[in-house]
């Protein structure tokens, strides 16, 4: 956010910047999302709802994910919330005490352990690595368990590294006795003929965060939900009816339409993103970046620029970039120690800004690994 925001002061001055950093689909909603949004309004859904969420919604989220998951849940365990962050905060406010602990395997999307701290945990990370195309290591993970271990919170598909957790890996994960927090926000953005596995129907102990942002391309909106085992469920109601009383009733209105008449527009947004992953991996590896592990999931691309640090940290790399090339990029550092050194792209953003940013990088990195200023 930093990296991004010095590049808005920059755009305000007149500087034309290329935003490759930011995880958010340039693409707008669906047509007729956008039209049910006034729809909605007219129709007077500006009023609280039931603060699990309209029972419509959780019915359509429950078909939903009988569809994409093979699983029919019971919509009385959905709770709508706003946006998929918001149902990470709850489930970590019902989960944690004072020094309990969250396993997250890494690298691993930067919000997570300041989730954990701010309710009182501590975050336990789990290296994961490109040889092993960032597949979570079981065997770490059983051994970083103690007995303050309230979860392990897994992405898959992944930010940053675009990685799709295994079959194998989900279901031995689940069988570790401990509640898995299954990030997957990124469903439905997979690539090469991969399918996700959630733990749903592994572990009646499990947690699924999703919601509408990048797969609808609805961020703005910030409408989510959590399937939650029964017995978490009057916890994370009485949460939120305290914090958020509910989740706007237009919004929740218009996710109906999305799970509705969304799926042509995520279709064309997922191969629109797959050529552009194509362009992106190829272009930054002729750029002298290793990209160790190409995405199959998601939409960023996780690439190694050790050699251009120079001794310096990768936010520091990224703010030369954007001063010299006029490219935002995210830093390695967010996520986690172990991706320090390495640059995040996203290739959710226009065609057109993907190659006029390659174009700018092409003149400025040569001379970055050459030492000259």
């Amino acid at each position: 956010m930093e990296v991004m925001e010095r590049g808005m002061v920059m755009a305000r001055s007149g500087i034309d910047i290329v935003q490759l950093g930011v995880g958010e689909p340039g693409f707008p909603p669906p047509l007729e999302v956008v039209e049910a949004v006034a729809a909605a309004v007219r129709a007077g859904h500006t009023h609280y709802t039931d603060s699990r969420g309209l029972y419509a919604l959780r019915e359509a989220i429950a078909t939903d994910c009988e569809r994409r998951r093979g699983v029919r849940i019971d919509p009385e365990r959905i709770v709508v919330t706003s946006g998929s962050s918001a149902a990470l905060l709850l489930v970590c406010s019902v989960l944690l005490d004072p020094g309990d602990e969250i396993i997250i395997p890494s690298p691993h999307y930067p919000c997570y352990p300041n989730m954990v701290e701010v309710c009182g945990g501590r975050s336990v990370f789990v290296p994961t690595a490109p040889v092993d195309g960032y597949q979570i290591d079981v065997d770490r993970v059983g051994a970083a368990v103690t007995p303050r271990t309230k979860g392990i919170l897994v992405a898959s598909p992944a930010n940053p590294t675009g990685a799709v957790q295994s079959a194998e890996v989900m279901q031995a994960l689940s069988a570790l006795g401990v509640p898995v927090l299954s990030d997957e926000v990124y469903d439905g953005l997979l690539y090469d003929g991969v399918t996700n596995t959630s733990p749903l129907g592994m572990s009646d102990q499990c947690f699924v965060f999703d919601g509408f942002s990048k797969r609808y391309a609805m961020t703005g909106f910030r409408l989510g939900y959590v399937i939650a085992p029964g017995s978490a469920i009057d916890a994370l109601v009485r949460l939120q009816q305290n914090l958020f009383i509910s989740t706007a009733h237009f919004v929740q209105t218009v996710g109906l339409t999305a799970l509705a008449q969304g799926d042509a527009h995520l279709e064309m947004m997922r191969q629109a993103y797959a050529t552009r992953r194509t362009l992106l991996v190829d272009a930054v590896r002729g750029l002298g970046l290793s990209v160790p592990v190409t995405p199959t999931g998601a939409f960023y691309v996780l690439a190694d620029a050790r050699h251009l640090t120079r001794g310096r940290d990768s936010l520091a790399l990224a703010f030369e970039i954007l001063d010299r090339a006029h490219v935002a990029l995210g830093p390695g550092r967010d996520f986690g120690e172990i991706a320090e050194g390495f640059l995040r792209f996203s290739f959710a953003v226009d065609h057109d800004d993907i190659v006029r940013a390659l174009e700018r990088l092409a003149r400025v990195l040569p001379e970055m690994a050459a030492g000259v200023r």
